[in-house]
């Protein structure tokens, strides 16, 4: 047996993170009940085809929709596909008392770690904020990153108070205020010291993060979600690529033949960054089914262009 000095420990979540984050879309049955294997089928494919981790029952996978034991079946089949593979990581959100409730069900599920979505409806203070975030992370044992956009906005100062605690891990930028990014980021720096807040993760939540990848990139921030990588992987990573590798060249070619248009597609109806992803995945082969209310489809010219558009960035890729 070896000695405990030989063995490796295991490596955090925030070691764990890199590469493209693989939010998957939650399968539904014609009826409108869970489809539990066709979620299983489209997380494995989506890990097997090189994501760097799966985000389950996030916004893209319809988290607000979701019933308690729904959630955690599916955070449970998650973490079964992707079979230590890659991390998997869980939404939680609501009031504090329905985070925390979550949060112990991605937990038992045997999720790696927790998205924190805004909290339901009310418009809190920066203390309200504090108060809510800490509170959830106080309730686990799971790490934490804590998701910025709608209702929670953070000063500078709040994020540095949330980096402080020992599971919150990191900050998902969703609400887009370059100049407030870039203060969060100089605070944690100016107030961390080695090892300690400035291994503080940021990432691009933005919708269609790649749009704005190379922005986010000249303050630092590489990490990013992809829904394109849903139900066009190979678009997704090409662009990762490139992107990583300082090829800037394909990347401006992807961002005009391919991602500008998906934006400018999205922006055609509400709910389209859910609902458009589904319907991609749907385009591909695999029915994931439709979304559930309050959201609705996508009107059928907008899934016909969408299907011209995929054919497009396929070519582009060499992959048609």
């Amino acid at each position: 047996m070896p000695s405990n000095s030989s063995l490796s420990p295991t490596p955090s979540l925030s070691e764990r993170l890199s590469g493209l984050l693989f939010f998957p879309v939650t399968a539904f049955a014609p009826d409108g009940s869970l489809d539990l294997a066709t979620f299983r089928t489209h997380v494995r494919r989506g890990v097997e085809a090189g994501a760097g981790a799966v985000f389950a029952c996030c916004g893209t996978g319809e988290f607000h929709a979701l019933a308690p034991g729904e959630f955690r079946d599916c955070v449970a089949a998650a973490v079964e596909e992707a079979d230590g593979r890659v991390p998997v990581v869980a939404g939680a959100g609501y009031g504090t008392a329905l985070a925390v409730e979550y949060a112990a069900l991605a937990e038992e599920a045997g999720a790696d770690g927790l998205l924190a979505m805004p909290p339901y409806l009310v418009v809190p203070s920066q203390e309200g904020l504090l108060r809510h975030y800490t509170a959830l992370a106080d309730s686990t044992s799971l790490d934490v990153v804590v998701y910025q956009r709608d209702n929670a906005v953070f000063t500078p100062r709040t994020v540095v108070e949330l980096a402080r605690h020992p599971r919150v891990i990191g900050l998902k930028d969703g609400y887009g205020d370059l100049d407030l990014m870039q203060r969060i980021i100089t605070a944690v720096r100016s107030e961390g010291a080695p090892g300690d807040l400035r291994d503080f993760l940021y990432f691009n939540g933005l919708p269609t993060a790649e749009l704005t990848g190379l922005t986010y990139r000249v303050l630092g921030v590489s990490l990013y979600s992809s829904a394109v990588f849903c139900f066009a992987p190979e678009i997704a990573l090409a662009f990762h690529r490139a992107f990583s590798t300082g090829d800037d060249e394909t990347v401006r070619k992807l961002l005009d033949g391919f991602y500008v248009p998906l934006v400018e597609l999205r922006n055609q109806g509400r709910g389209y960054a859910v609902s458009l992803v589904k319907a991609g995945v749907r385009l591909r082969g695999l029915d994931v089914g439709e979304v559930r209310p309050p959201l609705a489809e996508p009107a059928p010219e907008h899934v016909k262009e969408l299907g011209d558009l995929l054919e497009r960035g396929l070519a582009l890729v060499g992959s048609a």
